[in-house]
């Protein structure tokens, strides 16, 4: 066992998470995430959006219409629910598992929609050329992208 932890959220002995952010990366997820609410609070049908509502029938438009008039207002619900919790309890130093999940899924759906809106792809090279016009928010994406998998590890350990 290592000596110093330096891990940003680690699962306590206690069975909740700590999180030992920076100040920057609380205000940072204190300015995006009003963004991505604001987002789910307008049209559903904003392109940037598509990520977090994809087509269940991709093939038949009458069967996708269906299923999203069923299910794509709960879903929206649950994706607001998240963002609330992220935005309530951003600078929190302990969260319990269920807000760690909302967490997860707020910082996920902010990295989908930043995805969407750069239109990052698997083979794009993610490393930001500083003249590049989008540099901040591919290392915004980068960042999210890191935060997740930060998170997805202290749920798992």
């Amino acid at each position: 066992m290592a000596l110093f932890d330096n891990r940003r959220v680690r699962r306590t002995r206690k069975g909740d998470f700590e999180v030992r952010l920076s100040a920057d990366e609380r205000d940072l997820l204190r300015s995006v995430a009003p963004q991505l609410r604001s987002l789910l609070d307008g049209d559903l049908d904003d392109p940037g959006l598509r990520r977090l509502f994809p087509a269940a029938y991709a093939h038949d438009a009458e069967l996708d219409a269906e299923y999203h008039a069923m299910v794509r207002d709960d879903l929206a619900d649950r994706r607001r629910a998240s963002v609330e919790i992220l935005v309530d309890t951003v600078d929190a130093t302990r969260l319990d598992e269920e807000q760690l999940l909302a967490w997860m899924g707020a910082v996920n759906d902010l990295r989908l929609v930043l995805g969407t809106r750069l239109d990052v792809s698997e083979d794009m090279d993610l490393v930001p050329d500083p003249g590049d016009p989008d540099a901040g928010l591919l290392s915004l994406y980068g960042y999210l992208g890191y935060l997740l998998e930060t998170l997805i590890e202290a749920v798992n350990n």
